[in-house]
């Protein structure tokens, strides 16, 4: 089964656990082309720091079940 993938670049989000970080914007997309490789994203939020988190959903580490959700 292939990775199904949470968010793309562009996508504007929010963390459910840390309202103060505010809205951030998915800057950046990574993933390997390789079986077991990693899907990451970088996210750049209000408070000026880029966060990365995992962004497959098939993954118990998947951004989304951490708290990230699109607004």
């Amino acid at each position: 089964m292939g990775k199904r993938l949470y968010l793309k670049v562009g996508d504007l989000v929010t963390h459910l656990h840390y309202s103060s970080w505010g809205t951030g914007e998915v800057v950046e997309e990574r993933h390997s082309h390789l079986a077991g490789g990693f899907c990451l994203v970088r996210i750049l939020f209000k408070d000026g720091k880029e966060r990365s988190f995992n962004n497959d959903l098939n993954n118990t580490n998947c951004c989304y079940y951490a708290g990230i959700r699109l607004t």
